[in-house]
Parts: C-alpha cells; sequence; structure tokens
C-alpha cells in the first residue's frame, strides 16, 4: 500500500504543460516550468497535483520526502529508482540518474508505490 510523508515542497512550481494526469509522476525543472521527467533524467520530484493548464501552480514535493508513484513496470522494494519516458518510476540501470528509493514493491506498470524521493547522480 502506498503512503506519503512530505517533508520539502519545492516552492513556486508551475506547470509547463497540462500535466492534470500526470499526478504522482516524477517531473523535472524545464525553462518554462515544471514537465514530466523523461527515460533516465534527473528528478525534481513528485507532482502532487493536477494542473491543467501552463503556468498553474504545480505541487512538488522534492528531496527527503516521502510519496506515493505511479510505476512505469514491476520494481521491487529497495531498489533505486529513475524515470521512464512518462515520468513513472522504473529501476535505474548504468547511465540512468536516480531519483530515489523504492519503499514497497510494484508487481506491474500503473501500480502506485512509496518511494522516498533522494535524487542522486547516475547510477554505475
Amino acid at each position: 500500500m502506498a503512503y506519503e510523508n512530505v517533508s520539502t515542497t519545492v516552492p513556486g512550481a508551475e506547470a509547463a504543460a497540462d500535466l492534470s494526469a500526470h499526478q504522482f509522476k516524477l517531473v523535472k525543472m524545464t525553462s518554462t516550468g515544471v514537465n514530466l521527467c523523461g527515460a533516465g533524467e534527473a528528478a525534481l520530484g513528485v507532482l502532487q497535483n493536477k494542473p491543467d493548464a501552463l503556468a498553474q501552480a504545480a505541487t512538488v514535493w522534492g528531496p527527503g520526502s516521502t510519496s506515493k508513484v505511479v510505476a512505469g513496470a514491476a520494481v521491487a522494494k529497495g531498489a533505486k529508482i529513475t524515470s521512464d519516458a512518462t515520468g513513472r518510476a522504473v529501476t535505474a540501470a548504468s547511465g540512468n540518474y536516480e531519483a530515489g528509493q523504492a519503499l514497497d514493491a510494484a508487481s506491474a506498470a500503473g501500480n502506485l508505490i512509496t518511494i522516498f524521493i533522494n535524487p542522486q547522480g547516475r547510477a554505475a
């Protein structure tokens, strides 16, 4: 069962696009605002709300937070995670930026799991 406990909120974050269908996905900061992470990209945190327009407030929980996240595939408890091409959590492979660690296991894509958001450098 996924759970969350916020400790860090990214201040002043605004959506770079309609993100209303992307709650609990990994996001990054771009020159136009918060947007979904692509495959293996460095994550700012996890989107908590459903902003439906450019420049609408985006609630993002960042490093040090525990959050729900949508899995993009099966993920083992304890696995280092990264983003797939649509901001979902998958197991980090060599060369991917690590976004955190899975505190739950996911049996399939679409499951909600809990992660500890702890962005790192690239996985070895």
